[in-house]
């Protein structure tokens, strides 16, 4: 079953992408959720014509996403938290709590673009993340875990 995605489906594409999914999925969950509606060649036809419109917007948009990639990277984050024996955190570190750190240095990232590789953090030590900020702007940032001084 071809679909045109509404929205970004995580794991599946992004909006106005046309995607090929099993008819259960796309008839049971897509559709009626508002993700998705039916690639019939009518809406191929609208679709190819929005893109074409929107192509010089989306130009701007990528180049506002690239500044904005350009000073995350130039950040070294420390997110600093409580530690027990052998380095291991009391309670994890997730996205949120990088989000956070990152807005305190002055850049709005919203927690769902980011993405902390191998899950929640349980120890001290560096670590990536994967920030997407578009489509075509996605990025490993590095940053590190410290103990908290007593």
């Amino acid at each position: 079953m071809e679909l045109i995605l509404k929205q970004d489906v995580e794991k599946l594409g992004f909006k106005d992408d046309i995607v090929t999914v099993k008819n259960g999925y796309g008839r049971n969950y897509l559709i009626p959720q508002g993700f998705a509606i039916l690639a019939t060649p009518s809406a191929k036809k609208v679709l190819a014509e929005n893109l074409r419109q929107r192509a010089f917007k989306e130009k701007k948009i990528v180049d506002d996403a690239k500044k904005i990639a350009d000073k995350i990277k130039a950040l070294e984050i420390k997110i600093s938290a409580k530690t027990g024996s052998g380095n291991k955190l009391f309670g994890s570190i997730n996205n949120a709590d990088l989000t956070a750190a990152i807005s305190k240095e002055g850049v709005e990232v919203d927690k769902k673009y980011i993405s902390v590789i191998g899950g929640n953090i349980k120890a001290t030590g560096p670590y990536n993340a994967t920030i997407r900020l578009h489509r075509e702007v996605v990025f490993d940032f590095p940053f590190e875990v410290i103990s908290e001084a007593k």
